[in-house]
């Protein structure tokens, strides 16, 4: 996070002064937002920076217990400057939170300078080879120069020129929620890779009586526990491709000086960002238990995938509070539709609400009568109606509550399920769409048909986990949905051939993946064996703890 935000928030003549070191490894950098009382809720940290005009410095404190800065990575022992999140005062006024280039370890000796206590947090859960770090400053002080100001800007007179807006703060955390994404599918494809290689490998029980135990890739529940979470793996693959693109097209919108993509960006990163962790977490975890009990041995590779990046639930914004910000969006976009306003982007399918008022008996009059279960585009629809259902639905529930509470952020808390819900359906919609129309760009005409399979599978695999909404709603009805767990079946026998093949397309190197159960291969038990032979446990002959721990006991209960 520290070069990115470098690059997009500091001016030219402070790109030449920290960039460059910092690309040449002279300074080492770490991004320090999130506090030990305070992460997701911007606005809540303490950080201060205040301005001293005579100096022309800014004065840095860490003013409370809660106010010290806290898991930044890199910060515990490595780095010797961190991007500083902090509450900016100037002629005695907060103007909210700016970024700061903060040197905190003298370059040569490593030392932390006066008024910096810095150190590492401890263990964690996982990634114990990050140094994730804490920073406490008192009354530290920084040039007028190490403030970023390609945007928001510090006179010397200690005036304040605010940015064109203020979204714009945010955009080193737009940028990793939008990296966060693809993350999210090649963590996930990693993990089947795994499982489903390890699959094709393992025999075990029979299908029939007295035949030769098959490969347990063979199993339906084995194809239904994994073959869904391939297909997610590629939805994801490419829905950050289309994330990461948008994001870079965007930014160079916002250096011309246009701006009005931002807010859009802004809530489909962070809404995709806790969709795709949360499903790419409780993914890794099925395919752990679909490896049996070696998938618990870390020599599956499946733990350390889990516990590296678990994390991404949490951070950059914590998952729940990342779907209400996109539900904030929706909102306001349900509003400006209520008011006659015609969206664009990948909200344009609630301009139909009007018209369509969304009665339950008008959905079902205007959709088919008999569902194409193979038909991308017809799947498409029915995630669409769904998403706009869901958000009028919450829309109305947060007008209904406003009309009972005195406050708009009372009504809101209490409606948060409703919204949460809306912004989930959302994001579903959005990754089945874009999932879909990638379909076309693929020339080759057996690869998109591999493709489509699973874009299918992704599609009616989604359907059958919310039955109840396509149901409640009227969107589907019961025999669409007695279709859709039938054309699920099919696919999976349809993909079972092609499983491999589209794991090994993912192009994990085996020191990637970490696993001796996903090895290319496919020597499972004897690299399991030397794997478990390695162990430090087996590295010392066991006579000798044999005799003072194990003899000595043995002598007494042998006395009893």
């Amino acid at each position: 996070m520290f070069l990115p935000t470098l690059l997009q928030q500091a001016t030219a003549e402070q790109q030449e002064r920290f960039f460059t070191p910092a690309w040449n490894l002279e300074i080492i950098g770490s991004y320090a937002q999130t506090e030990m009382g305070h992460g997701t809720h911007l606005r809540g940290l303490e950080t201060t920076a205040t301005y001293d005009p005579e100096t022309q410095e800014f004065v840095l404190n860490s003013p409370t217990v809660t106010s010290i800065k806290w898991w930044p990575g890199g910060l515990g022992k490595t780095s010797n400057y961190a991007i500083v999140v902090a509450q900016l005062y100037t002629k005695g006024k907060c103007y909210g939170l700016h970024t700061f280039i903060v040197p905190i370890r003298e370059i040569g000796t490593h030392k932390p300078f006066p008024g910096i206590t810095v150190g590492d947090i401890g263990p964690k859960f996982g990634y114990e080879e990050m140094d994730n770090g804490y920073l406490r400053m008192n009354n530290y002080r920084i040039p007028r120069e190490n403030m970023l100001m390609k945007y928001a800007q510090v006179k010397p007179d200690g005036t304040y020129v605010k940015p064109v807006s203020n979204k714009l703060t945010y955009g080193t955390m737009v940028f990793i929620r939008s990296v966060l994404v693809g993350e999210a599918g090649q963590y996930l494809a990693k993990a089947c890779t795994i499982a489903i290689r390890y699959s094709a490998v393992r025999h075990q029980s029979e299908i029939k009586p007295g035949e030769p135990e098959p490969q347990i890739l063979d199993f339906q529940t084995q194809q239904y526990k994994l073959f869904p979470l391939l297909a997610t793996a590629y939805a994801f693959y490419f829905v950050g491709a289309y994330i990461k693109e948008t994001y870079h097209r965007i930014n160079e919108g916002i250096d011309q000086g246009d701006l009005s993509e931002l807010p859009e960006l802004h809530a489909l990163t962070a809404g995709l960002k806790a969709y795709t962790t949360w499903t790419a977490s409780s993914g890794i975890e099925v395919c752990r238990m679909a490896c049996g009990g070696h998938g618990y041995s870390h020599s599956s590779g499946i733990p350390n995938i889990y516990v590296t990046f678990t994390p991404a639930c949490t951070f950059e914004g914590e998952n729940s509070v990342m779907m209400l910000q996109t539900a904030r969006f929706l909102m306001k976009s349900y509003d400006q539709v209520c008011s006659g306003k015609l969206l664009c982007g990948l909200v344009s399918y609630l301009n139909d609400l009007p018209r369509q008022r969304i009665q339950p008996q008008q959905v079902a009059a205007a959709w088919p009568t008999v569902l194409d279960v193979s038909s991308p585009d017809d799947l498409t629809e029915a995630y669409k109606l769904r998403a706009a259902r869901l958000v009028e639905i919450a829309a109305k529930a947060l007008q209904a509550e406003m009309i009972h509470r005195k406050s708009k952020e009372v009504a809101w808390n209490l409606t948060s399920i409703d919204l949460v819900r809306a912004s989930e359906a959302h994001c579903h919609y959005v990754i089945v769409k874009l999932f879909s129309e990638k379909l076309s760009t693929i020339q080759d005409k057996s690869i998109q048909a591999v493709l489509r399979n699973l874009c299918l599978l992704y599609s009616l695999y989604g359907i059958s986990q919310k039955a109840g909404d396509f149901l409640q709603e009227s969107i589907l009805t019961d025999s669409q949905i007695v279709q859709v767990h039938q054309r699920i079946k099919e696919l999976l026998m349809v993909i079972r051939p092609d499983a491999v093949a589209l794991v090994d397309a993912f192009d994990f190197q085996d020191v990637s993946l970490g696993s001796v159960l996903g090895c290319y291969d496919g020597n499972v038990y004897e690299n399991l064996f030397e794997w478990a032979k390695k162990s430090p446990l087996n590295k010392n002959e066991v006579h000798t703890s044999f005799y003072k721990y194990l003899k000595p006991l043995q002598s007494t209960q042998s006395k009893l």
